[in-house]
């Protein structure tokens, strides 16, 4: 069985980066009307080039349209959606409001119902199918033979990695209660990431802190370990998050469960691959409720994530000769010297991660290059514009 890779987009470096590290899908929001309404998302216009770029590279889209929809939006989604089905922009729509799924049955738009909707047995999955869905993105609460007993009904994209809310499948009101800003409208503010205290009302002298009192973050989802057992769970795409997470992240990711999807680890490249995993931006790693119930040994203890190494921003390229190889490289902070790691990030190079072997300033090598120097360097094929980042170990 070939099972389908579905990595997040949330701009156009992050798009270039799960194409290129082999993923089969990707799923992008606009500026409105998704879950993710705090990222860079794209315009229609971008939606636009991006779908050519994918339809290119034989790459599936998907569109999420997976918000709470109100009555004064209605005439906005359906001139939205008729334009996407009329210029076949998207593979399908990711929903869940039923306003949505009229319209896309209306425009013939085919359309996989959202974890939103938190389908979790037999009979809300038959429902589905018969409203026309193609596809099911189940509830996150389920452990794999719930997924295999509704597999056998409809297709179903499961989360193999990433970020899991402390609501599980979402509708969380704490962002929405504490600072007027509606997870469900995609504004969600993550007060669940913050550490708190519990006070007694009656005496707010007395507080207590908790050994752990980020009592709200749940870690990361990690399937790795497991992603055999995933795959005999009927799964037909296995989804990664994090729209809102830099290229690296994507890349990494991306790359990684491409190649434990395409064949079975053994031990040893399992234990090298959550090392890479390490790496970039996570919270800890758990198994979500795939295997058993969470406990607490599933939340987080960190404030700004545990990844293992970090990217400083140096500068951006000016210029790039192709048949040299070689870039004019601004630095606007801190300093580069032969030996470093960096990231090159931009909008149409996405993300490339190279060791720098020498350096020149005025023709002539240099073992090192500061604020505001202008320096050449021997780079892989960027563009003017892309930025530059320095790798370093967290501390």
């Amino acid at each position: 069985m070939k099972y389908e890779l579905l990595a997040p987009a949330g701009a156009f470096p992050q798009l270039h980066a799960a194409i290129s590290a082999g993923a089969d899908a990707v799923y992008l929001g606009l500026k409105e009307l998704n879950m993710r309404a705090t990222g860079k998302n794209f315009t229609f216009q971008e939606l636009k080039k991006a779908s050519k770029i994918c339809k290119q590279k034989n790459i599936r889209i998907y569109l999420t349209l997976n918000t709470i929809i109100y009555s004064s939006e209605i005439k906005k989604l359906e001139k939205l959606i008729k334009k996407i089905s009329k210029q076949k922009l998207v593979d399908a729509i990711i929903c869940w409001d039923l306003a949505v799924i009229k319209l896309c049955r209306k425009y013939k738009t085919p359309f996989h119902i959202s974890t939103q909707a938190s389908v979790s047995n037999t009979e809300s999955a038959n429902f589905y199918k018969k409203l026309g869905a193609k596809r099911i993105i189940l509830a996150r609460e389920l452990n794999l033979k719930q997924i295999k007993e509704i597999s056998k009904i409809i297709p179903v994209e499961c989360f193999c990695h990433g970020a899991m809310c402390v609501s599980i499948s979402g509708r969380c009101f704490t962002s929405q209660f504490l600072q007027g800003k509606s997870a469900n409208r995609g504004q969600c503010t993550h007060p669940c990431r913050r550490p708190y205290l519990i006070t007694d009302l009656t005496d707010s002298t007395k507080q207590l802190k908790l050994q752990n009192n980020k009592v709200m973050s749940a870690k990361d989802l990690c399937t790795l370990p497991f992603i055999e057992k995933m795959k005999k769970a009927g799964i037909t795409s296995f989804k990664i998050e994090g729209r809102n997470r830099a290229p690296e992240y994507v890349y990494t990711v991306t790359k990684i469960y491409k190649k434990a999807l395409n064949k079975k680890l053994t031990k040893k490249q399992i234990i090298q691959s959550i090392q890479e995993l390490k790496k970039v931006y996570n919270r800890g790693f758990s198994s979500g409720f795939y295997i058993k119930t969470p406990t607490s040994d599933d939340f987080s203890f960190s404030e700004n994530g545990e990844q293992t190494e970090k990217k400083v921003f140096i500068g951006k390229v000016q210029k790039y000769w192709p048949k040299a190889k070689v870039a004019h490289v601004k630095i606007m902070t801190g300093k580069l010297k032969p030996g470093n790691e960096i990231y090159i990030i931009g909008k149409n190079t996405g993300i490339k991660k190279t060791k720098i072997q020498s350096m020149e300033i005025n023709k002539k090598p240099v073992r090192q290059a500061k604020k505001p120097q202008d320096v050449g360097i021997k780079l892989p094929p960027c563009q003017k514009g892309d930025e530059i980042y320095l790798i370093s170990q967290k501390n």
